[in-house]
């Protein structure tokens, strides 16, 4: 990642901040899994897009104070013995050189920093009276410490500042891709594909879900860097398919059944998210054939209408009100308001640094703002569920499907799925 993009991203924070403020960004830290051992360590998105940097126990500090601007990043110090056991930690100008950070500190000093802040005693600034936190649940910055039960710390060590959350101004930012940031979606887009493709290949009558999802896990690390996946695929056919997130993809794909795949590649820390749905056997019945073409309708609804100034509010009642008449006409459904029986979920959310990104769905859409575009409709006494998810790029007068090349035409899949058994 380039630095000049970083330093924009936290001037732009900056901007955003109350003067007389500092604002505290933490990687987080390790969570328990069971005994002694942890979860893989995820870094704290918000930090890991204003500094470039995945470590855990950093923390980034930018004051904001008459004018007067500082950034500093905390790491940890070298640790021999750890070091043997999890391997090398970032060295200060390893870390300097990936944020463009000039003042990278050991993290023992934060607290010094922090207090010559807060009380003004070693300032030329005057004193900071605001502490901007990012107060998302269950980010831990220490072994039994999160940073919700920080502020509470703070707000009794220094009576007089008061505690705000910058997650809303972080989430402003991450809203807006930069074209780096869109590059980086095609690419896990891109190698989505290329999955979802090679998960095509083995799909037959008998095969076994898992198997398909491992599959897609192989081809997508084995292409993309071992940067892994968006999220848990979830892999689900015949009735599966109706619970929408599938959690253990343990059944076996049956002659006749449809299955649905919702799943995604990430390149550094960007995620796809596609949803496709298939026929085991190769072939759609009638009836298959009808629902998925009502989902596939509604996709290509959202996709021709979506721009900026619309909300996804909006994009979900069009979406409800068009599989309501199509369902009704269709037969599937005795009246309109019957279709929350056989769609329950939102068309649309944003997608970026995490698959459900950050963003209010009631504002209205702006350019550059990444989306799903995901109908769907889950007849559970039938046996079938359907969705069909693309990602879309809201641009200044439309929208362009960044997925578009991933196969969603019925008559391509069936001619895709036959020309496999030859």
């Amino acid at each position: 990642m380039k630095t000049m993009e970083l330093a924009l991203r936290r001037k732009a924070l900056l901007d955003r901040m109350e003067d007389g403020s500092v604002a505290l960004i933490f990687s987080g830290y390790p969570k328990i899994k069971s005994e002694d051992e942890n979860f893989n360590f995820e870094v704290n998105h918000s930090f890991y897009y204003l500094t470039g940097i995945e470590q855990e126990e950093c923390v980034l500090m930018l004051v904001s104070n008459q004018g007067e601007r500082k950034e500093y990043l905390f790491i940890p110090p070298f640790d021999e013995t750890k070091a043997k056991w999890y391997g090398k930690r970032l060295s200060i100008e390893e870390a300097s050189s990936l944020s463009g950070i000039r003042n990278v500190l050991i993290d023992s000093s934060l607290e010094r920093r922090i207090e010559s802040e807060l009380s003004g005693s070693y300032s030329d600034f005057g004193t900071v009276d605001k502490v901007y936190l990012d107060l998302s649940p269950e980010l831990k910055i220490q072994e039994e410490m999160s940073t919700r039960s920080y502020s509470k710390t703070l707000s009794s060590k220094f009576p007089g500042v008061s505690i705000l959350d910058v997650h809303p101004l972080i989430s402003e930012l991450r809203l807006i891709k930069s074209d780096d940031e869109i590059a980086k979606f095609s690419k896990a887009i891109e190698t989505t594909n290329l999955g979802i493709r090679a998960l095509m290949a083995e799909l037959h009558p008998g095969v076994k879900e898992y198997e398909l999802a491992d599959v897609f896990a192989h081809v997508i690390n084995d292409d993309n860097g071992y940067n892994g996946l968006s999220f848990n695929s979830i892999i689900a056919s015949g009735d599966h398919a109706c619970t929408l997130h599938y959690p253990r993809p343990l059944g076996e794909c049956k002659d006749g059944d449809l299955l649905l795949i919702d799943l995604g590649a990430r390149h550094e820390y960007y995620c796809a998210d596609i949803s496709r749905t298939f026929p085991v056997n190769g072939k759609f019945t009638p009836l298959q054939r009808t629902i998925y073409e009502i989902v596939l309708g509604a996709n290509k609804m959202v996709a021709s209408i979506a721009r900026p100034g619309l909300t996804i509010k909006e994009l979900q009642n069009m979406v409800i009100s068009f599989m309501a008449n199509e369902c009704v006409s269709k037969g599937l459904i005795e009246k309109p308001e019957d279709l929350s029986k056989v769609y329950f979920h939102n068309v649309s959310h944003f997608i970026g640094l995490d698959t459900h990104d950050v963003g209010d769905r009631n504002k209205p859409l702006q350019a550059r703002n990444i989306i799903s575009n995901e109908p769907g409709l889950y007849f559970a006494d039938l046996g079938i569920g359907v969705r069909i998810e693309d990602d879309l790029l809201i641009t200044k007068d439309g929208c362009e499907n960044l997925s578009e090349g991933i196969m969603k035409d019925p008559d391509a899949i069936e001619t895709f799925l036959s020309s496999r058994y030859r």
